[in-house]
């Protein structure tokens, strides 16, 4: 029994937590001072998206729906810093978009091969070693390992081929594919035999070919949700040009010019931009035909509307290279297969500010600790002016700067925490 054709999966992803540095001194025989020397913690694992090609489906992440990359060790004494997280590295389709699963925008399109790091690691923690001046000599403290990134993300897979086959089921979509290229579509005379899109790579000529896609039987109302409903209309998004395949046998009874419109409008409802992109139309199933006013009523209105019909019997291989000849010179003259540009903006995290925050002099230096600091600072660029505007807004909302003056601290004795970071950065 086949796999079941997954294409949409929410999940939630965490990074690594940085390791904390450590408070440490040197101690050696014949060595009276031998100073602070406690070591950074590591940096906390990535969790990394790549494209394998040999994935079809978002099957694996099915059951699975969390993932954790791995924390960064604690440093220690001598100097040493602590190792740094594992990178989890999720592997999806070629063609897979990773949305925000609570806004819905587009944070990466997964169509080229460069890796993409989804969630950032936490920076380790610093040691004392760092925190020596010529005025404190002895530093009791170090800097905690900054938290990971988490977020909800939605992967959606929009397969990548440059020409989708559409129309009703049964009409010869899969058999079509089957003949042009040496995928192996499941054929049988009956309704819906295609379940999920299958692509097949058709070779035209020497250093010629191009990727087709049998798109699963659309029926009336498939924009409200009717049949297979709109799941897998996706995967004609990118698609440079359709291939409208109609049956104009009569072996059912059925009106290719109705049949021909109702598709045309169940794509203009999914996608007004999808149903005016390149067309050509197909009739097929021509060795079959009972009545052939129904072609010859076909081609006038297709014609009428200013498309191209090509006569067809995909089962008896009769006309099928003339078909794929014109879509590969369609092909040369279409725009490339799209790729979608990130919508997400990072917006600032909702901290809460209203924990407790405990403030101690060390050897002249004033330290501030709470527990919100930390995730705060985690989500800062210190780069960017307007984030650090949003730091240092924040600092006041929470009365920090009111709690340090009641204190009695001066504004000149309290070092930059910009500063701080950039050098902590490096």
């Amino acid at each position: 029994m086949a796999a079941p054709f997954v294409d949409t999966a929410k999940i939630t992803v965490r990074s690594g937590n940085g390791g904390n540095g450590v408070v440490s001194f040197h101690r050696e025989k014949y060595v009276a001072a031998g100073g602070p020397d406690g070591g950074d913690g590591g940096r906390g694992g990535n969790i990394v998206v790549e494209v394998n090609d040999h994935m079809s489906t978002l099957m694996d992440f099915r059951y699975k729906r969390k993932y954790v990359a791995g924390n960064g060790g604690n440093g220690s004494g001598k100097r040493c810093t602590g190792r740094d997280g594992e990178d989890l590295v999720l592997k999806v389709p070629r063609g897979t978009i990773i949305r925000d699963a609570e806004t819905r925008e587009i944070i990466r399109d997964m169509s080229d091969d460069r890796p993409f790091i989804l969630c950032k690691g936490g920076r380790g923690g610093w040691g004392n070693k760092h925190f020596a001046t010529p005025t404190r000599q002895v530093p009791r403290f170090a800097k905690a390992g900054l938290p990971g990134e988490s977020r909800d993300v939605v992967l959606e897979l929009k397969l990548l081929a440059d020409v989708g086959l559409v129309g009703f089921p049964n009409v010869g979509k899969s058999t079509l594919l089957s003949v042009v290229s040496r995928a192996q579509p499941k054929i049988a005379n009956y309704h819906f035999t295609t379940l999920f899109p299958n692509l097949g790579v058709v070779y035209v000529e020497d250093g010629m070919s191009f990727v087709m896609a049998d798109i699963p039987g659309i029926i009336e109302g498939a924009a409200e949700g009717a049949g297979l409903g709109h799941d897998f209309l996706r995967h004609i998004d990118r698609c440079r040009l359709l291939v409208h395949v109609v049956d104009v046998s009569g072996s059912e009874g059925r009106d290719p010019v109705a049949d021909f419109e109702a598709i045309n409008e169940e794509l203009a409802q999914y996608s007004p931009e999808l149903a005016g992109r390149k067309m050509l139309v197909v009739a097929n199933k021509v060795d079959i035909m009972e009545d052939p006013a129904l072609l010859d009523k076909l081609r006038a209105h297709v014609e009428g509307k200013g498309l191209e019909l090509f006569e067809m019997s995909a089962a008896a291989h009769q006309g099928t290279q003339e078909l794929i000849k014109r879509c590969a010179q369609e092909l040369a003259q279409l725009p490339p297969v799209v790729v979608y540009e990130p919508t997400y903006v990072e917006r600032p995290p909702e901290v809460d500010t209203e924990g407790e925050v405990n403030i101690q002099e060390f050897d002249g230096t004033w330290v501030v600790d709470a527990p919100w600091l930390q995730r705060l600072i985690a989500n800062v660029n210190f780069s960017d002016y307007e984030s650090r505007n949003w730091f240092d807004q924040k600092l006041r909302q929470s009365g920090l700067f009111d709690k340090l003056e009641e204190m009695g601290i001066k504004d000149g004795d309290i070092v930059s925490m910009y500063d701080l970071e950039f050098e902590y950065k490096r």
